[in-house]
């Protein structure tokens, strides 16, 4: 194909698809809902997603291009393309964090057009890659620099079709937002090269990192090349023969230990897991497989009721960043990696457009404001790459991901420039829309411009406050459109008013449906109940007996060192079951809306380590607990936090 061909081809599915966000279905694919495209969602900045997506561009974004620099990240692909000398840097799959970084640029390009520095750093980029890019398409530093006799020769651990997969995301982001045809270009050679290598007649092998099918799928997506998702089909049925051996920890930790269709349980690596199901789920409406769709929506359950924390966090174990036994949630040794977060997130976005079932949006809310927002710094430039419910008195960290406090980088960067490309593509998660209506499905300050000229101003202090006030801006032509509007499972009690008349609306399969012939200046009320709730968990997790954690809306709440009488010690501390916990404000906490006031007491934890009998706590005087948001720990002072608080005894 030509240069010119090529660039024409990928307009014309731009122009198409209308800047479409990360995931965009084609119009023949088995997807009950379409998201609306990029630009036709605006977050506004004063609401916390929009002050969110702002701190990201910013701060986390330049953070990112600046440690690429610093860490060698660049310099490898220098040296990869023969303009430098020196060791390699970083880990064997450190291109992936220039091409999330790409990514992310280019989601951010499409809201800042005029954003010089970030137009220079995709275009240099993009040139760097291209040089440093073989005659044959292969495009990886490590194995150009260090181990070229390698290339290709170990998939169980080399990450070669990883990083091709996120070098192809980032073209996809460059081809929808018009960023760079030239990162297309570049991209598509690489992925001609893997059809002609794995393709039907190819080699039969899969990637020990799942990444590739998604990517290969968005690809497809993007230029309507079939045998990009061909070739992204053709991995999925590979899985599960054990092509990639038994390795340090099995063919579990691969996803390699039975084929996909037939699998009853996630295992192994979360993050792998996650990204493998993303791709599942992408193959299966572009395919018509249901198959793989029942799949995974059966693993789904598995994940979700019983190997997911109340966080929404995924992986239980740092040994090898994997999904424990069921019900093994243990929340000081939890690793829930944000990557696994981010992985999440994508990965039930999906299943929400395939099904439009709201408990996948229900999921991609938990793990947004818990397990996701929790990872990056107020400053938006430290972040944690694993994600405890608990840090004890004297706890000594480990290592980079054994999490107590953020840090500005890690050697292995994974999470950063993940964190980043999320952010900046999140105005293309929260609605969907058709002819027949506009669906919203994560709520804050935002403009949607739906199709037959219909826009929705929606104004709200969620998630501080459940009530969502919107007005019809621009009505269309005048016939019946409906408006849904989610109503979350954690959400007991709602109102709906029309014009400030109360309605009768029942949620139906999560969604509140208003159709009517709308005007302009109709204003829709929504009002979601926030009460406080206090959350046990399942008794066969042992970890969390005899503990609750509080939540209010979508918020998990935690504990922390810094809001405890000095010389207290945090695990001596229980929560009075017969006191109210409240929602409240303190003035010397501007920056949080809403904390929760409870009433505790201090257990005397005096005594032996084991006590023949039963051990009878003796309680000292009663506190006022305050628990603040659990995405906020760790920003005003390292010390002790916890999600599950042990309940005082009674009687």
């Amino acid at each position: 194909m030509t240069q010119q061909k090529l660039s024409e081809t990928v307009q014309a599915a731009a122009g198409l698809q209308e800047a479409a966000g990360p995931v965009a279905p084609t119009p023949a694919a088995l997807s009950a809902l379409r998201p609306l495209g990029l630009g036709r969602v605006r977050l506004g900045e004063e609401g916390l997603l929009g002050r969110w997506r702002r701190r990201n561009a910013e701060d986390t974004l330049p953070h990112c291009v600046d440690n690429l620099h610093g860490s060698g990240n660049i310099g490898n692909l220098r040296t990869a393309a023969g303009e430098s000398e020196g060791e390699f840097a970083g880990m064997w799959f450190a291109d992936s964090d220039v091409h999330k970084t790409l990514e992310a640029a280019a989601w951010q390009l499409a809201a800042s057009p005029e954003d010089a520095g970030l137009r220079s750093f995709v275009d240099d980029t993009t040139a760097l890659l291209a040089r440093a890019q073989q005659a044959d398409g292969y495009l990886n530093s490590y194995f150009t620099v260090v181990a070229p006799q390698d290339r290709w020769a170990k998939p169980d651990w080399s990450h070669e079709l990883y990083c091709a997969g996120h070098l192809i995301q980032a073209a996809v982001a460059a081809g929808r937002t018009g960023a760079s045809d030239a990162l297309v270009t570049l991209a598509r050679r690489f992925a001609d090269l893997l059809v002609e290598r794995f393709g039907p007649d190819g080699v039969e092998e899969v990637c020990g990192h799942p990444e590739i099918e998604t990517a290969l799928a968005e690809l497809y997506r993007l230029t309507g090349h079939r045998p990009y998702l061909d070739l992204a089909r053709r991995f999925l049925d590979l899985r599960g023969r054990g092509l990639l051996g038994h390795g340090r920890f099995g063919p579990r930790y691969y996803q390699d230990h039975q084929p996909v269709r037939e699998v009853r349980e996630v295992t192994g690596h979360a993050v792998r897991q996650l990204y493998l199901l993303a791709g599942m789920v992408d193959v299966a409406v572009e395919t018509g497989d249901l198959s793989l769709l029942n799949a995974a929506e059966r693993l789904w359950e598995d994940a979700v009721h019983r190997r997911t924390y109340v966080t929404g966090a995924h992986g239980s174990r740092h040994r090898d960043e994997a999904y424990g036994d069921p019900y093994e949630l243990p929340p000081d040794r939890a690793y829930g990696e944000t990557c696994a977060a981010i992985a999440s997130f994508q990965w039930n976005w999906r299943l929400l457009l395939a099904t439009g079932r709201a408990r996948y949006a229900d999921e991609m809310e938990r793990v947004l404001y818990n397990a996701f927002a929790a990872a990056v710094s107020s400053d938006g430039r430290h972040f944690f790459y694993s994600n405890p419910l608990q840090v004890r008195t004297g706890h000594a960290s480990a290592g980079e991901e054994a999490a107590a406090r953020r840090l500005p980088w890690y050697s292995c960067a994974c999470c950063p420039p993940n964190i980043a490309r999320l952010m900046a593509s999140l105005p293309g998660y929260l609605a969907t829309a058709d002819d027949d209506g506009l669906w919203i499905h994560l709520y804050g300050d935002a403009s949607f411009d739906a199709p037959g000229g219909r826009r929705v101003e929606m104004r709200t202090a969620y998630p501080w406050q459940g009530r969502i006030e919107l007005e019809i801006a621009e009505a269309g032509t005048g016939q019946p459109w409906t408006l849904a509007l989610r109503v979350p499972g954690w959400c007991d009690a709602y109102t709906v008013s029309i014009g400030g008349e109360p309605v009768r609306a029942a949620a139906r399969d999560g969604y509140v449906r208003l159709t009517r012939a709308w005007t302009p200046g109709t204003t829709v009320v929504l009002d979601l109940g926030m009460p406080v709730r206090q959350v046990t968990a399942h008794p066969r997790v042992d970890a969390a007996r005899g503990c609750v954690a509080l939540a209010r809306g979508p918020l998990v709440y935690c504990l922390e060192q810094a809001d405890l009488p000095h010389g207290t010690v945090l695990e001596d501390v229980r929560l009075d079951p017969g006191a109210p916990v409240t929602p409240d404000h303190r003035e010397d906490l501007p920056d949080i809306p809403v904390v929760l006031t409870a009433t505790g007491l201090v257990a005397d934890a005096g005594g032996s380590l084991y006590t023949a009998g039963a051990r009878r706590e003796r309680t000292g005087t009663p506190l006022t607990l305050t628990a603040v948001p659990y995405f906020l720990w760790g920003n005003r002072s390292e010390g002790p936090m916890r999600v599950w608080i042990p309940v005082a005894a009674t009687g």
